[in-house]
């Protein structure tokens, strides 16, 4: 099942260890976006997944990225190894030096212990889907800087395989989103109310310290979209510094603890 990951993790030579490589490597070992994270994500959604072929491509992508955890784990344990001996090496991080021998552990570059609260999981599958397509192009994102801080050849060569991989499921599960036919904003079975989905409030100010003016595109105009411009607060919300907004004919006491509403005479 794994043969080509582990032809390419056992060609993988490390010229030249880094230490400090080695610890930001830990991001994608046990960090948010690593390959731990995807794994239990992908393979939780799958025994939950009543869908029994896109359950069966769940599985399928969460077994392979327990092998891209392999493939990190490998990677970032060649390149912490001189902290098993050096010095020097272990200053990089004095933690995985001194608590971790030098080796990798259940935590991220920071130090921070893997948590399930990294996984997104609903029990809805388009829902799912779509938390899986984010998380594979954060993975690109965080692999595309670990190769762009390395200069060894080897490590590249895997971190570039693993990167690609990454676009390989965006591609996967966007097909799996696209076939189930559903309309793209419908999420759920209860509806959004009518109008109210269609307004764009324009909330912010327009002005800033570069100056920023209010912007106009496809996401706020056209087709159904109408701008509204300041939507006030309902009466009994607090506005700014704690103070309630007050509208119209109406205004708010306190009696209690409790806000109430009054009409004005």
């Amino acid at each position: 099942m794994y043969h080509h990951i582990k032809k390419l993790m056992y060609t993988v030579n490390v010229g030249s260890p880094d230490p400090h490589f080695g610890n930001m490597l830990l991001e994608q070992f046990g960090g948010a976006n690593g390959e731990l994270a995807a794994a239990m994500q992908y393979s939780i959604q799958g025994l939950n997944c009543d869908d029994p072929d896109r359950k069966d491509m769940l599985m399928d992508i969460g077994t392979e990225e327990l092998s891209h955890l392999e493939i990190v784990g490998t990677l970032a344990r060649m390149h912490l190894k001189p902290m098993k001996k050096s010095r020097d090496s272990a200053e990089a991080d004095p933690l995985i030096a001194i608590a971790g021998g030098g080796g990798v552990g259940l935590f991220n570059s920071m130090g921070d212990a893997w948590t399930a609260d990294y996984l997104k999981i609903t029990g809805e599958l388009d829902v799912d889907l779509r938390s899986n397509i984010a998380a594979e192009a954060r993975a690109k994102i965080v692999y595309e800087r670990l190769i762009n801080f390395s200069d060894d050849r080897g490590t590249k060569d895997a971190l570039q395989f693993l990167m690609t991989r990454e676009i390989t499921h965006m591609k996967a599960f966007t097909a799996a989103l696209e076939s189930l036919g559903k309309d793209q904003f419908s999420i759920g079975n209860i509806p959004p109310t009518p109008g109210l989905v269609d307004e764009y409030f324009n909330d912010s100010t327009g002005v800033g310290d570069e100056g920023e003016s209010d912007a106009r595109g496809p996401w706020n105009e056209g087709g159904e979209w109408k701008i509204v411009e300041f939507p006030e607060l309902e009466p009994g919300v607090e506005g700014h510094h704690g103070k309630t907004v007050v509208k119209s004919n109406k205004h708010v006491a306190e009696e209690g603890g409790k806000s109430r509403v009054k009409k004005s005479a």
